[in-house]
């Protein structure tokens, strides 16, 4: 999962925690804020009330009489007001919830009761709000409540969303920096514009850090074709002189036997110096590739190479050229050692009288070259290091140098070929050779 994705995924998280939990309490706070503001309305009329009796007097609401009295509800019943003189001993000014029985219909109220005295008389002042209308508006706030909470989730998720994305952006340019980089001397060194300074810096780090792998790499390179050069002289002189050596009639058969063998350890040192050599050019690009020519002729000049090899196990090789891809641009005898290194192994460590097949194939946008031989399969320990120089120790059997692949890897990578390798053991293994068809 993406960082920006995670940031957001915690947020929103958070968030349905907290509305979780708001959710929870919003039955007690919707309730309790609805009966402040439906007391705090209370008041708010019984001091408007009071005011018009301080300016009219009481008589305008109940009349002259002892016994007068006032009351008024609304057209739904959803409040009303009553003012009656009464006999008190005590002043009332409370809050409380009661029945009334209006037009044969009980209805419960909150209702405020206040008393007063004018002109020595005792009056009560009623008034109420019915629960239904109280809980109706406690209902609406609540959906109000939900709606905004919902919004405010739905808005806030999508903003932190957006503004991750933006702020990481320089990381994902950076990745894909990285992504795109095969070897270090092609990494994109242009600057990251940024306001971070976490991501300038990390930039400025990875540019500072392959430049240094470029240079390490360059000078082990330059090392290994040192080396290669300066042992390739004296492997030529020991060679001629033991060549020289054997020329000789007065020579033992016994001595002749062990000069013949150190010949053919020259031969095998030689061998590796030169596949070293030819690793070292192809990852310094010191090779052109400005050769045009197809597939199936660089395969079919591998096929013809190896064939009497493979003749002599009575190994069959089977080609099936469905499709041909033209090179323009590439190395024809490092695109033949590539093809040729693989084949070769295949055959060398191929049962008699097996079968090997060469097929090609162009699949969507990809041209495709697979290797298959009915071998002794890889396992699995030796897969994940087949491409390492010296990867293991060659048998007598087998021979080899031990690089045959690695230099197959450096070829592809050299021309941004993919190469990947399927096997089981027993059961013989694939090669398979991936490119892109350029329109």
């Amino acid at each position: 999962m993406k960082l920006r994705h995670k940031l957001t995924l915690a947020s929103l998280l958070f968030k349905l925690l907290f509305v979780v939990i708001f959710l929870a309490a919003t039955p007690y706070l919707s309730q309790l804020i609805n009966l402040v503001q439906t007391d705090n309305e209370l008041i708010e009329k019984r001091e408007m009330v009071i005011d018009l009796i301080s300016e009219y007097g009481v008589v305008p609401f109940v009349g002259e009489s002892r016994e007068g009295d006032f009351g008024s509800y609304n057209i739904l019943k959803e409040e009303f007001i009553s003012l009656e003189q009464v006999d008190l001993d005590e002043y009332w000014n409370f809050i409380e919830v009661s029945e009334r029985l209006i037009e044969s219909q009980v209805i419960e109220y909150r209702v405020l009761n206040y008393s007063f005295l004018v002109d020595g008389e005792m009056y009560l002042l009623e008034i109420g709000k019915s629960l239904s209308s109280i809980a109706d508006a406690e209902r609406n706030i609540r959906l109000l409540t939900l709606f905004f909470l919902a919004l405010f989730v739905v808005l806030s998720v999508a903003f932190e969303f957006s503004y991750t994305s933006y702020l990481l952006r320089p990381l994902t340019k950076i990745t894909s920096k990285l992504t795109k980089t095969s070897e270090p001397h092609l990494y994109d060194k242009s600057v990251i514009k940024t306001s971070t300074d976490d991501f300038s810096s990390l930039d400025q780090t990875l540019t500072s850090l392959m430049g240094k792998m470029n240079q390490l790499l360059k000078k082990e390179k330059e090392i290994t074709q040192n080396i290669s050069h300066e042992l390739l002289t004296p492997v030529s002189v020991l060679r001629g002189k033991l060549e020289n050596l054997l020329i000789n009639e007065n020579l033992s058969g016994e001595s002749a036997q062990k000069i013949e063998e150190t010949l053919m350890t020259l031969h095998r040192l030689k061998s590796m110096v030169n596949s070293l050599l030819l690793i070292a050019r192809v990852e310094s690009r010191h090779y052109l590739k400005q050769e045009r020519f197809t597939v199936s002729e660089v395969l079919k000049e591998v096929i013809e190479e190896l064939e009497p090899m493979a003749n002599d196990k009575e190994i069959e090789i089977i080609h099936r050229f469905a499709d041909d891809f033209h090179f323009d641009v590439a190395n024809h005898s490092l695109m033949f050692s590539m093809f040729f290194n693989v084949v070769n192994n295949a055959i060398r460590h191929s049962e008699n009288t097996t079968c090997i097949e060469i097929k090609s194939e162009k699949r969507d946008k990809l041209f495709m070259v697979h290797i298959i031989d009915d071998g002794s399969g890889i396992s699995p320990e030796i897969q994940k290091s087949l491409f390492e120089r010296f990867r293991k120790k060659q048998s007598a059997t087998t021979g080899g140098s031990g690089i045959g692949l690695a230099i197959t890897k450096s070829i592809a990578d050299f021309h941004e070929i993919d190469l990947v390798v399927s096997s089981e053991q027993g059961k013989g293994t694939r090669f398979t050779f991936t490119w892109p068809v350029k329109v």
